[in-house]
């Protein structure tokens, strides 16, 4: 918990920053996976040293999932607060970001409408907070899995 509150903080301060900046859809985005696989290694390595130095792939599975969930949860709150509080404009410059990329593919324009209304569904209320959270959690497992198979160190099963 303690490494998911730090991986979260730092992770909304980086969104942050990319918001203020109007960066949101720069590649730069994908710094915060590195934030959460070094979170990951951070917490997996302080339960290693804890656990007399041992820690089985499953546990560190565990571990990278809940610090997903709670950097997902913090993600979500704080994407919901400055698009609906801080700066209502982003969700504009994100679908018109979207739209120029449609057009530049040379989507026909009822495709375009088509896909512009769905893409609003998702950008407000609770079906952006569960995305957020499910996502992060779907990518957090991914990654640990990783993670844990370098981190591992099982302890001897005939001891």
């Amino acid at each position: 918990m303690r490494y998911g509150l730090l991986t979260g903080l730092l992770s909304i301060i980086i969104s942050f920053g990319l918001f203020a900046a109007h960066m949101e859809q720069s590649p730069l985005r994908f710094v915060s996976f590195l934030v959460l696989v070094g979170g990951m290694v951070m917490a997996m390595r302080y339960y290693k040293e804890n656990n007399h130095g041992f820690m089985n792939f499953g546990e560190g599975v565990g571990i990278g999932t809940i610090l997903s969930a709670v950097v997902g949860a913090l993600s979500a709150i704080f994407s919901y607060v400055y698009m609906n509080i801080i700066d209502p404009e982003v969700v504009g410059r994100m679908m018109e970001k979207a739209r120029a990329d449609m057009e530049a593919k040379g989507l026909p324009d009822e495709q375009i409408d088509q896909g512009m209304a769905m893409a609003g569904k998702f950008m407000n209320g609770p079906i952006m907070l569960v995305g957020v959270v499910l996502g992060t959690v779907f990518f957090g497992v991914l990654l640990a899995s990783v993670v844990s198979a370098f981190i591992k160190h099982s302890k001897p099963e005939f001891e």
